[in-house]
């Protein structure tokens, strides 16, 4: 049997995650895991970009990582392991710097919304990260690359990065495919913005059932639609891409069906979904319950992704050594 190809992904341990985490990523991860040796990194300096309370460091990624089992990832089948544990990530970063262009990080979208964003905090590492994110992947040697829509760009740019280092070194890297999740990304709750906790826009996977209905019932949904007696365009509306997520079909067409003839209202539509994401997240919580309550368990998961992730980047940093011409050094 041929060995499975292997597929990189991280979240961010910047807090707890939201709806949006689970389904733009981690619902999409899980039924890689059969296919695929999955790698899953709790990105702790990509956190660092942004302004961070160090005191709570350690404390968002056990909870990253209990969110991630609770979701389905299982460390028996997967490795699930913190990125700054295994220095060949920055090591692979930096060299990629060396062959990468100013020009193409000054393009990428996101850099520029978050110097729009926090003028006052703008530094080498939020401009560079996609350099770091590029390692990351390839250092893994990852085929494919499950992303949303949002992240497609920052994968182009990994992919020129691999063909400049080829073309510059030999053969060293493939060059990583994006692979999309079937339900697009779902914006935040005012409809506009991307789900962030720091636009408190978000509904977190531990809310409780009046506590994600007290944020959804005001949520924004078609704009366009004044009155109940509006028809709605459900392609438009926010609140129907979280039915995609998490609705049974039946629902989701029916939804859409009575929308388009304003045969339903959107409380009522609300209301659908309330049942569904509430039936969806009350095991995932009850599984975070369970694994909160042993932590010693957790930190082991992620010693034991150390050391599983980190033999394979040294098997990849041996293959660079000797294409930039210091193996030797390194024996």
């Amino acid at each position: 049997m041929s060995e499975k190809k292997r597929v990189f992904s991280g979240v961010q341990p910047s807090g707890r995650l939201h709806i949006g985490n689970y389904a733009g990523a981690i619902f999409n991860w899980v039924p890689l895991q059969d296919e695929y040796l999955c790698i899953f990194g709790i990105v702790d300096y990509h956190a660092m970009t942004v302004r961070f309370k160090p005191e709570e460091m350690e404390r968002n990624i056990i909870n990253a990582a209990i969110d991630y089992m609770a979701a389905g990832i299982d460390p028996e089948k997967s490795i699930l392991m913190v990125q700054s544990t295994v220095p060949e990530h920055t090591e692979l970063a930096w060299i990629l710097n060396t062959v990468t262009p100013v020009g193409w990080l000054s393009r990428v979208p996101t850099f520029k919304e978050k110097k729009r964003d926090n003028p006052d905090y703008v530094h080498m590492g939020l401009f560079d990260y996609p350099v770091l994110m590029a390692a990351d992947i390839i250092l893994y040697k990852a085929a494919v690359v499950p992303v949303g829509d949002d992240q497609v760009p920052h994968l182009e740019l990994t992919r020129e990065i691999v063909r400049r280092f080829n073309g510059y070194f030999g053969e060293t890297f493939p060059e990583p495919k994006a692979k999309l999740g079937v339900v697009k990304r779902i914006l935040g709750l005012d409809g506009t913005n991307k789900m962030s906790k720091s636009l408190d826009n978000c509904i977190y996977l531990d809310e409780t059932k009046d506590e994600i209905w007290k944020k959804l019932s005001t949520a924004v949904t078609d704009t366009n639609r004044k009155r109940r007696t509006d028809p709605g365009n459900p392609d438009i509306c926010n609140i129907f891409t979280m039915h995609k997520a998490f609705s049974t079909k039946e629902d989701i067409d029916r939804c859409a069906r009575e929308c388009r003839s304003a045969g339903i209202g959107c409380i009522d539509c609300k209301k659908t979904l309330l049942g569904h994401m509430v039936a969806a997240l009350e095991p995932l919580q009850q599984r975070q319950r369970k694994l909160r309550a042993k932590e010693d368990y957790v930190y082991q998961v992620l010693s034991d992704g150390k050391k599983r992730a980190q033999e394979i980047a040294q098997q990849t940093m041996a293959e660079v050594y000797e294409r930039i011409g210091i193996k030797r050094f390194h024996n």
